[in-house]
């Protein structure tokens, strides 16, 4: 079984040269798919592609 791979907002906010924020407001918004673990949130990359598509 393959693992995901997932990425944390911090890494998503570098990667689309967005500020932090911009990620969070994102994924509050429902705009992007995202997993809480604990306290923090992780993008799966399948969600990043399928968001950066729309």
């Amino acid at each position: 079984m393959k693992e995901e791979e997932y990425y944390t907002i911090k890494e998503v906010a570098k990667m689309l040269k967005v500020a932090y924020l911009t990620v969070y407001r994102w994924i509050r918004a429902g705009k992007l798919e995202a997993v809480k673990a604990g306290k923090q949130y992780r993008i799966k990359k399948r969600n990043l592609d399928k968001f950066l598509k729309v």
